[in-house]
């Protein structure tokens, strides 16, 4: 009961806060968050305040999940109603509260403007840390993902969009001009969602009191078995330098495991992800304004992970059973991060110049002979992005690593193997309890 009281009080008080945040968009006068744009636009048209519409607006959204889940609605989908009636009422009220603000120079609108987009992402952020319900439009969303198995990133966004496009054009042929849809418009869909994901990174006290499951990535990818006992080599590599084959190399001679595109199949058993979903996108995350926007919609709920975050963890997962039942080479996936707490784990960086990797994937990958240079620098941004990500590490920076290797000062993958293989410390190239079958081949 004492944790139902906080989970409430944080969830009312996140609410207040978000309102505050939309009273200071509209004050600011610089556009308001897409959330906002239709009830704004339509406020100024009809003898209804802000909040009243934001109440009717997302009343029809909790309409529309009724309509979607008929038998599977439950309670917790019409608390978001409760929800939604205090959030339009505290609009109303922090309106009022600052209603004889005045912001007369554009510098001034831009900071109100700022400081409402901190305040709304606070909110969020409370709202979801309380865990008790979502707002309707989110909601919304939630229950479209999951009826009809759409990625609910894309939904939020499209969801967004749409009310902005419905806000722009009501706003033209209602009030021939236009209103509330402007740079303030896109500060907030680019900032909110990135605010949230901030908070969620830094505030971790409100967890503990509200006595949510704090368990993170780390936490989820985390599996039980001796990692200590077995050698485990993992290799990170420049597109095209050779680390495959390398991996491969070193796997041979020492007569122990070999992980590469194997983790391709292992992850489609154990994720449901397709073969080819997973090939085109493990490792490797774009960094584009559409897929940062795509990424930061999944701050706004407690029970959605991005699939990009879903194939991280699936993977992790793995990597830690198969390092903890034998000695085994892998290749990528950030391999070196999940297993740091393993002693004998011995990390590589395999690089090369750029002539050297376009020469390889064209004679022994079978490539283009046309692929340039900026499709390799795209290739190595990609991982440099997903490592970012989702160690926080630089890709490149050789404090990651055991050793960093130019596999174009060597003559072929052979040669590198035994001179890796003769870098790897005794102690953990030989653990204790490793099978005598591995020193032999050592």
């Amino acid at each position: 009961m004492k944790k139902t009281c906080k989970r409430i009080f944080v969830a009312i008080v996140g609410l207040g806060v978000m309102a505050f945040g939309v009273a200071f968009s509209v004050k600011a006068n610089l556009g308001v968050s897409p959330i906002s744009c239709i009830p704004y636009v339509y406020s100024l048209k009809l003898d209804l305040s802000l909040g009243e519409l934001t109440i009717l607006m997302n009343t029809l959204f909790v309409l529309a999940q009724f309509l979607i889940l008929r038998k599977r609605y439950t309670l917790l989908h019409l608390s978001q109603l409760a929800a939604v009636t205090v959030f339009g009422f505290c609009i109303d009220l922090a309106l009022y509260a600052i209603d004889s603000l005045s912001v007369s120079t554009y510098v001034w609108q831009v900071l109100v403007c700022l400081l409402s987009c901190v305040l709304i992402a606070l909110g969020v952020f409370s709202l979801v840390k309380a865990k008790l319900t979502y707002l309707p439009g989110d909601g919304l969303a939630v229950v479209v993902s999951d009826t009809f198995k759409k990625e609910f990133g894309k939904l939020k966004v499209s969801l967004d969009s749409s009310m902005v496009v419905i806000g722009l054009a009501s706003s033209f042929v209602f009030l021939h001009r236009l209103e509330g849809i402007r740079e303030g418009t896109v500060i907030a869909a680019l900032l909110v969602g990135s605010l949230v994901k901030f908070y969620n990174s830094r505030i971790h006290w409100l967890d503990a009191w509200l006595g949510n499951d704090v368990a993170g990535m780390e936490g989820l990818a985390a599996v039980d078995g001796a990692l200590g006992q077995h050698l485990v080599v993992t290799i990170s590599r420049e597109y095209g330098s050779g680390g495959h084959g390398i991996g491969r190399e070193i796997a041979k001679k020492l007569g122990i495991d070999f992980y590469d595109k194997e983790l391709i199949n292992i992850t489609a058993r154990e994720s449901g992800f397709t073969e080819e979903y997973i090939r085109q996108n493990e490792q490797k995350l774009a960094g584009t304004l559409l897929d940062e926007l795509y990424m930061q919609s999944y701050a706004y709920v407690q029970d959605e992970l991005p699939p990009s975050d879903v194939l991280f963890l699936v993977q992790s997962k793995i990597i830690r059973e198969i390092a903890a039942k034998g000695p085994c080479v892998i290749v990528g996936r950030c391999a070196n991060f999940v297993l740091k707490d393993n002693p004998n784990c011995f990390n590589v960086f395999i690089h090369a110049d750029e002539e050297f990797r376009k020469a390889k994937m064209v004679n022994e990958y079978g490539v283009d002979a046309s692929i340039s240079n900026k499709e390799l620098e795209k290739m190595d941004r990609e991982r440099a992005n997903y490592c970012l990500e989702y160690t926080g590490e630089n890709w490149r920076d050789s404090t990651n690593y055991h050793i960093a290797i130019n596999s174009a000062a060597y003559g072929n993958e052979a040669e590198i193997a035994n001179k890796i293989i003769g870098i790897i410390p005794e102690g953990i190239l030989h653990p204790q309890g490793e099978p005598a079958e591995l020193k032999e081949a050592a």
